[in-house]
């Protein structure tokens, strides 16, 4: 069945990949962009800012005049901030919570409205597995994502009566932009400098060494065109779920003496 799709953030990776597939598949897609990008010219973009919420509402309010309603919402747009909490400037945390946790409330302010009268949805949640466990030196992004999760899970309760789904997605590692254009942050010569490092080395190896971002646009294809999805979906390495079961069943304190040595935190 063709649905009308707005997926936010489609220059690169995740939101590229998969608005491109979900037009290929014959669905009517909308993606949203800061700059001007190329894309496949099945997929209509709309310049929007997730600090700008007024863009937010002229790219919601163009789809629904051009098509008559949203069928589908995936919230993919965000931003990454790395580095230690005591360092982080004040702009730039800041920056990252209205980001990734504020643009992601005001898209669904703007399109629930639509949803509900039409008495049927689907809101697609990008989190990730660092909104299941705190990351080091990378604070701030998990608090943003477990924002997220905690945020889905009211949002799904709220929404059943009106027959409109939540779903959380949680990618694991994949080689996607986000590591070249995550803010990383640490004072030269600072008591976290020499850590931080060697943590970076860790987490950017394995985000370069990660899945296509392929994968995970065939899964949200998937998710879209399920009668029945499930809540969540942890789409990432084996060792990567391991680690999140192990999470839930190790005293914390176990857990986390594990995670910072696989992070080389002694």
């Amino acid at each position: 069945m063709k649905k009308v799709i707005l997926i936010t953030g489609i220059s690169s990776g995740f939101g590229r990949k998969t608005a491109e597939l979900l037009a290929q598949n014959g669905h009517t897609v909308y993606g949203t962009v800061r700059t001007d990008c190329e894309i496949n010219p099945a997929v209509h973009v709309l310049k929007m800012d997730l600090l700008d919420v007024p863009s937010i509402k002229t790219a919601v309010e163009q789809v629904v005049e051009n098509e008559g309603r949203i069928d589908v919402l995936i919230n993919n747009a965000g931003m990454h901030l790395g580095g230690p909490i005591e360092e982080a400037p004040v702009e730039l945390f800041s920056k990252q919570m209205e980001t990734n946790v504020n643009g992601l409330v005001h898209m669904l302010q703007a399109v629930l409205p639509h949803m509900r009268k039409q008495g049927q949805g689907t809101i697609i949640n990008f989190s990730s597995i660092g909104g299941l466990m705190g990351l080091p030196f990378q604070p701030f992004y998990s608090a943003s994502k477990f924002a997220i999760e905690g945020l889905s899970e009211a949002l799904r309760m709220e929404l059943k009566q009106f027959q409109i789904k939540v779903i959380v997605i949680n990618p694991g590692d994949f080689h996607t932009s986000n590591t070249a254009n995550r803010i990383n942050i640490a004072i030269e010569g600072g008591p976290y400098e020499a850590q931080f490092k060697k943590s970076r080395i860790k987490f950017e190896k394995d985000e370069n060494g990660g899945g296509d971002p392929s994968v995970m646009a065939r899964q949200i294809a998937k998710i879209v065109d399920c009668k029945h999805p499930k809540n969540r979906y942890v789409v990432a390495t084996f060792e990567q779920k391991l680690s999140i079961f192990l999470k839930k069943i190790l005293p914390i304190g176990v857990f986390s003496n594990m995670l910072g040595s696989y992070y080389d935190i002694k």
